[in-house]
């Protein structure tokens, strides 16, 4: 009779169990009103200006923010002491794969649960003596006027060093001028890869079961949205200069990756949809070497691009999924 009853309670436990884990997962997906977003690549230009944004315009939300070396991010330690509750500071670094799933297991997922936002923020355009767009040939598309550039946010330099050390045969070579086809190196192209392609699509594959759990709770969306900072000159079909090959050819990589992604998001019915985004010409220290020429009124403040860009971050539908937009809203061919 005692064991009988021993084992009663110990088939009652188990439900019991699994309910409280139910009841812990439900609760902590409903405190978190407002959402939790994620910047990648937040310590300067755009990603920073994408953190202070959303702190500021939802006075509820919650944001990671993500960057290769967060002792050095002197700007986002200045955000954290004016929102200290609201804005967690990880460190994550887009060569070194074990940096993401150390963000996304252990740090996101024990403290919040999930993710309705996730913006990889982070690229490269050129690197002095290793990656670099000849300025002649810059003008160029500045002065075209079939022609956009696009000028986001890159990497810290400090996190450029890093990739450098990584890569040392580049640090050695002499700078590569993409204006033509006998100017383009094998490694030139693998970085460029690596970073604005490979990086954002593997912090996509780790923070993907974030983004399913979030969803749209705590926010007025009906999904959650990957939205991954691409540029006009990624686009096959708007490609009438030529040149810059190893920037182009990684964010049509990009592109295609992404696209690629939130079909499969849609196949599995996920409430998660991907964008991608072109912020236009802004005022970084990406673009600042490459200024020279551009029109009056087409070199944008960052508060102005990423006002744009979320807007339409926010204002996105399922139907949105895996579609390529400019900073005004307006369809990008592939």
């Amino acid at each position: 009779m005692m064991l009988l009853l021993l084992n009663h309670r110990a088939f009652m436990a188990a439900p019991l169990r699994s309910i409280k884990r139910a009841l812990s997962s439900t609760s902590s997906a409903l405190k978190w009103e407002g959402g939790i977003s994620m910047v990648q690549g937040a310590s300067r230009g755009i990603g920073l200006e994408f953190v202070k944004q959303l702190l500021k315009k939802n006075e509820k939300g919650h944001v990671i923010a993500t960057c290769r070396n967060p002792d050095g991010a002197t700007a986002l330690r200045d955000l954290k002491n004016e929102f200290p509750e609201r804005l967690n500071i990880l460190q994550l670094d887009l060569t070194i794969e074990s940096t993401i799933e150390k963000a996304s297991a252990s740090s996101i997922r024990e403290r919040y649960g999930s993710l309705n936002l996730l913006i990889n923020a982070s690229g490269i355009l050129s690197i002095p003596n290793v990656l670099q767009p000849d300025q002649s040939f810059i003008d160029q598309f500045f002065e075209c006027p079939t022609s956009k550039l696009s000028c986001e946010d890159t990497c810290d330099p400090r996190s450029t060093h890093l990739i450098l050390y990584k890569h040392r045969e580049l640090a050695s070579s002499r700078a590569s001028t993409e204006t033509t086809l006998t100017k383009v190196q094998k490694s030139s192209l693998l970085l460029a890869y690596e970073v604005n392609a490979v990086g954002p699509i593997l912090v996509i594959k780790h923070m993907w079961p974030l983004l399913k759990a979030g969803g749209g709770s705590g926010t007025e969306r009906d999904v959650a949205v990957v939205a991954n900072l691409s540029a006009r000159v990624g686009s096959i079909g708007d490609n009438r200069l030529g040149g810059w090959h190893s920037y182009r050819s990684s964010k049509a990589a990009l592109n295609q990756l992404t696209k690629t992604v939130s079909v499969e998001f849609a196949q599995k019915k996920d409430p998660v949809i991907c964008l991608l985004l072109h912020p236009g010409t802004v005022d970084t220290d990406l673009s600042r070497p490459f200024q020279r020429n551009v029109p009056e009124g087409k070199l944008f403040t960052k508060e102005f691009s990423v006002n744009n860009l979320l807007s339409i971050i926010n204002d996105a539908k399922s139907h949105d999924n895996g579609k390529f937009f400019a900073w005004d809203g307006q369809e990008i061919p592939w």
